[in-house]
């Protein structure tokens, strides 16, 4: 095959465990317990069992310093051919779906005929540090030889060092929490609190119709005595979480409450992909193609907002294919926070924000809300940060495999003022 020859990437589906609040159920399970059994259900769902997967890619962003090789380790404690080579990589919550557009370009270019992306996180079993001093002490502490050495060691000690570092998701660089950030996003915006409970209502309710239909059956494996995700609420109720109070602005002016939010979670994804060829000898039916991706990153230290990133990512990767926003049969835009999405799409229709932030010469416009996270998405589901893009990529192949849908637009934000976006066309889209 010439090099120039670019083939198609083909998704041929997904496996994840349930995912569950963090201190649940998954309590006692570390990242590598999880993402093995991901990747068990997905090795059962394929039959890949003894299988020479060319690359596995994916990782953790909660993690141990154990966990430096988490990818590789799971396919040696999984039922793959031992000789499948691993990369662990990390982009906050974009990972597994960076992973996916990582394997994509070699597939596509024929350096490799198959790929797996996968992530897996847990707040339940954070890494607990102890403070710089105390931690510099005990490295010195293993370098002494002589009982003097030692004894030096803890010289000026304080019982303050022993005070642990709680683990934290806020920014290094502001010092504000994701939370914190939105909230300054809700405002910016005019995001109201009712509109961020009815998407986040909405969400809970599209994600039970999802298991109640069937569609969640091959995506899901039991793990840990779990069938199903345990934040998801079939009776939620808008008068309830109207009485919820806001968690990051506690003012009288905060919007953003633990219901209109995505939950600590833990649990692990994983995503198949191969060239059509590979599926073909093996049997396997194609559910979409991944076609394109972009990552973008925005200044949020100087202001923008965190969390605003896949609006340019999404823009430049509509530029780069011609397409409009309204050219999509599906939306997959990731719920970090309600306000988020509410925020990203008045982003896109502002004719402002297009101009001077996107350099476009009209707003993308509005896009068809009964086509966005149509089985649901984090609010309900949970996010557990890494593993989110492969369980998106899996279900927006299946829905476009099912549906017969044209093409699909993913858009996840990230930690670090970074978005990630990608397009899933239909085995029968036209082009």
């Amino acid at each position: 095959m010439a090099v120039h020859e670019l083939r198609r990437v083909a998704v041929l589906g997904g496996s994840r465990i349930p995912f569950c609040r963090s201190y649940t159920a998954y309590a006692e399970l570390s990242n590598l317990d999880m993402l093995t059994a991901a990747l068990g259900g997905l090795i059962d769902r394929f039959s890949l069992h003894g299988t020479h997967i060319d690359e596995v890619v994916g990782g953790a962003v909660v993690t141990h310093a154990k966990d430096w090789n988490l990818a590789r380790e799971a396919v040696i404690g999984s039922a793959l051919a031992p000789t499948t080579p691993a990369i662990t990589m990390m982009q906050a919550c974009g990972t597994s779906l960076q992973g996916a557009l990582g394997l994509g370009a070699k597939i596509a270019t024929g350096q490799i005929e198959s790929g797996i992306a996968l992530g897996s996180d847990t707040t339940s079993d954070a890494p607990i540090v102890f403070k710089r001093s105390f931690a510099q002490r005990l490295v010195q502490l293993s370098r002494a030889r002589s009982l003097g050495q030692k004894l030096a060691v803890f010289k000026g000690f304080s019982p303050a060092e022993l005070a642990p570092l709680p683990p934290s998701t806020s920014e290094p660089r502001t010092g504000l929490s994701m939370g914190e950030h939105c909230e300054l996003m809700a405002k910016e915006w005019g995001i109201t609190r009712e509109a961020q409970d009815l998407l986040a209502f909405e969400s809970h309710k599209k994600a039970a119709r999802a298991y109640d239909e069937g569609f969640m059956d091959d995506l899901v494996v039991p793990c840990a005595g779990v069938y199903r995700d345990n934040n998801l609420r079939e009776d939620i109720s808008l008068e309830k979480m109207a009485e919820l109070k806001p968690v990051f602005d506690r003012s009288g002016k905060g919007t953003i409450t633990a219901a209109n939010s995505t939950p600590l979670t833990d649990g692990a994804a994983t995503v198949l992909l191969a060239s059509e060829d590979w599926a073909a000898k093996r049997n396997i039916p194609v559910q979409a193609y991944l076609t394109m991706g972009r990552a973008a990153a925005v200044d949020f230290v100087a202001g923008e907002g965190l969390l605003m990133a896949p609006t340019v990512a999404v823009s430049e990767l509509l530029r780069d294919t011609g397409l409009a926003l309204q050219d999509f049969d599906y939306y997959e835009i990731h719920e970090a926070f309600a306000a988020q999405v509410l925020a990203t799409l008045k982003a896109w229709e502002s004719e402002g924000y297009c101009r001077n932030r996107l350099g476009r010469r009209e707003p993308l416009g509005p896009i068809d809300r009964t086509r966005l996270n149509v089985k649901g998405s984090s609010i309900a589901f949970g996010h557990p940060f890494a593993a989110t893009g492969a369980r998106i990529l899996s279900v927006l192949s299946k829905l476009l495999q099912n549906q017969s849908g044209q093409r699909g637009l993913i858009s996840v934000c990230t930690a670090g003022g970074m978005g990630v976006a990608a397009i899933v066309e239909g085995v029968h889209a036209t082009r």
